[in-house]
């Protein structure tokens, strides 16, 4: 049997993860995601794919984050019809993920043609609410550990990942091997996240290296909060977070908490303004179990925000001027919210920009943790004059030193490993490093790169 895979997305950048394996004449699509970040990665969005997307048979989803399946509207659009298998934690998140994408991206273009700041006349969004109502009906939720035969001989099965609710490291067999897809690998002892699990065989490998030229800060990530929090808050500021609606707000959300009740931070106010980052925090309180928090420790985590769903109350938060902490959607600050925020907090001194995590490149959160003095929001320069700061340690993604242990609970070595998610310099540190440390044959794929595997 043929058996390859050709990469499209999340080469040389972080974003627009899709992989696509040929066994035969069955064809699987391995995640579904926008490209973000560089203009020239986004305008990949708007082009037509490179494969015909009535010719699929089903799309797997390593987990919800909308650079692994934020293109499921658009290809559902275009003549997709089969089977999206996910988790039962990945279908719950999508189905607020994709819908606020939608409406967002019409919001989005409705803005910019009625301020005038689009090149496009008019402006369209890529995809509608609508179009992402259709995708959720093709999904078909898969629990943890479960084969699922998908044709005679071919079968997938997904083993808990850590990264966010949901995210799985997604194994595929066909004609007697093994391929596995490690999506986004979580860290180990996370706050709030499972560890990953231990893969101790596969034949081939497709591994992410995000952080594969860099460690994690040792530093108590409450820590770096308080001390953040209290300078902001002596200076009569407010600290802005940009954040992940899932996943990311949630472990503020904890922290945050943590903080307050030992009373080592004020008791100021904090707003959860992200109507989906407020239904992934629900959720996540539905699917014990699968994070490390109890029932108690998540009421706990939420109730210490109070939650804003309605535009008029987002728009009340930047008239008032106490200090307070606001977390909003996106987080490398790509657009939502956020970017009204950012108009408003960050050309003052006394204010504290607070990214969580990793910035890709040529997006706004990159650009302000780069040092930049303005930012372009809305057709118009922003200039940043208060304190930017990144909590790297909040990262959900596993750091090198993280890689490399779980790479070493592999028995034998994958017959070959294919390094993809991260930024050029990252994924060729990794890759130099398996090969001096582990000895395994690695290869860092370009965009549209087909692998045989024969």
């Amino acid at each position: 049997m043929n058996l390859s895979i050709t990469f499209l997305g999340a080469v040389g950048t972080v974003t627009g993860s899709k992989y696509l394996v040929k066994a035969g004449d069955r064809r699987l699509l391995i995640d579904c995601g926008l490209f973000q970040g560089f203009k020239q990665l986004r305008l990949r969005n708007w082009a037509p794919p490179p494969f015909d997307p009535a010719s699929l048979d089903a799309v797997i989803l390593t987990h919800a984050h909308l650079d692994h399946t934020g293109y499921l509207p658009l290809l559902v659009r275009n003549g997709f019809k089969g089977p999206v298998y996910a988790t039962p934690g990945t279908r719950d998140l999508c189905g607020i993920l994709l819908p606020d994408s939608g409406h967002l991206q019409e919001r989005d273009a409705e803005f910019a043609n009625r301020h005038g700041f689009s090149k496009h006349k008019p402006a369209k969004p890529l995809y509608t609410q609508k179009d992402a109502d259709a995708a959720l009906a093709n999904f078909k939720a898969v629990p943890f550990e479960k084969n699922v035969d998908l044709h005679e001989g071919l079968s997938v099965r997904f083993l808990p990942a850590g990264h966010i609710l949901g995210a799985a490291v997604v194994q595929i067999s066909v004609a007697g091997a093994t391929i596995t897809f490690s999506g986004d690998l979580g860290r180990s002892a996370s706050a709030t996240m499972l560890d990953p699990a231990i893969v101790r065989r596969t034949d081939y490998l497709v591994v992410e290296s995000t952080y594969g030229d860099r460690r994690h800060e040792d530093a108590d990530p409450e820590d770096r909060i308080a001390e953040i929090v209290n300078r902001t808050v002596e200076r009569g500021g407010t600290v802005l977070i940009p954040s992940f609606a899932v996943g990311r707000a949630q472990s503020l959300l904890f922290h945050l908490h943590r903080l307050k009740a030992n009373k080592r931070i004020p008791d100021l106010p904090v707003f959860l303004d992200s109507p989906m980052a407020i239904d992934a925090s629900d959720i996540f309180c539905e699917h014990l179990g699968e994070h490390r928090l109890t029932a108690a420790e998540c009421r706990a985590a939420c109730r210490v925000a109070t939650y804003v769903r309605e535009a008029e109350d987002s728009k009340a938060l930047d008239k008032n001027q106490m200090p307070k902490i606001i977390i909003s959607a996106s987080g490398m600050a790509t657009g939502g919210r956020i970017l009204h925020h950012l108009k408003y907090y960050a050309p003052d001194r006394r204010n504290t920009v607070l990214f969580a995590g990793f910035q890709a490149g040529g997006t706004r959160g990159a650009a302000m943790t780069g040092g930049a003095k303005t930012v372009k929001i809305h057709g118009g320069y922003v200039p940043i004059h208060a304190d930017v700061e990144n909590l790297h340690m909040l990262s959900a993604h596993a750091d090198a030193d993280e890689i490399m242990t779980w790479l070493g609970h592999f028995e034998a070595p994958p017959r070959r490993t294919f390094i993809t998610h991260g930024e050029p310099a990252a994924s060729d540190a990794l890759r130099r490093r398996i090969e001096e440390a582990l000895g395994w044959s690695c290869d860092v794929p370009a965009y549209k790169d087909r692998a045989d595997l024969n």
